[in-house]
């Protein structure tokens, strides 16, 4: 049995689109669960997908416990022997109170993968099998959550940059590379969480990743 980590935020928690829905997807609808039925028995998926988490940044509005970088080792050593972990974490970096750039976004998803090779939470002491994957680019609209708008503004233009940033970075660190954006686009919804279907579809492109890469 094989088990893979699949850390990031309110996309891997399964904030759901849908209106008159609970705002929560059902486990099997969220990427990680689609995941776990594509790569079938030899594999166990853990998601940890934690709302407004950030790559590393405490953020100093809605909770400085938000910093992906300071829980990622905790998480990998509570969950160990991991023989893969899934990185999709720079969204809520994008909120213009952060103010970063796309490289300094691609930068601090740099930090996670150093956290997570230097862990020594694979199998028989080594590192994982890393995989980042780059969100998809946000709407340029924020449906009619206008806090929402406000709240990544100028966080458009920069997102469209990441995925090359992320390629750079997960190449850096010895890391496979996904770019969430070739299979799924953000939600119209309030461009920044994923619709069911787009939760579907990338669950199917990173088990397709992990088949390709023999892992």
């Amino acid at each position: 049995m094989k088990t893979i980590l699949c850390y990031g935020d309110s996309n891997t928690w399964g904030f759901a689109t849908r209106p008159g829905e609970e705002n929560r997807y059902a486990a099997a609808e969220r990427w990680p669960g689609v995941l776990a039925a594509r790569l079938g028995a030899e594999w166990t998926v853990v998601a940890e997908g934690l709302n407004g988490r950030t790559t590393v940044h405490a953020d100093p509005i809605e909770g400085r416990w938000l910093d992906g970088s300071a829980y990622l080792l905790p998480c990998l050593k509570s969950h160990r022997p991991l023989d893969a972990v899934a990185i999709m974490l720079g969204t809520n970096d994008l909120k213009a109170r952060f103010n970063v750039s796309a490289a300094e976004i691609a930068w601090g998803a740099g930090q996670l993968l150093r956290i997570a090779v230097t862990s020594q939470t694979g199998p028989g002491g080594k590192a994982p099998r890393l995989l980042l994957i780059c969100p998809p680019p946000i709407l340029n609209h924020h449906g009619e959550a206008t806090d929402l708008a406000e709240m990544f503004v100028g966080g458009y233009r920069k997102s469209l940059a990441m995925a090359e940033r992320y390629a750079m970075v997960a190449k850096e660190h010895g890391a496979a590379f996904l770019n969430a954006g070739d299979h799924i686009m953000s939600s119209a919804f309030d461009g920044i969480h994923l619709d069911a279907d787009a939760q579907a579809a990338l669950g199917r492109a990173v088990g397709d990743q992990i088949v390709k890469l023999g892992w």
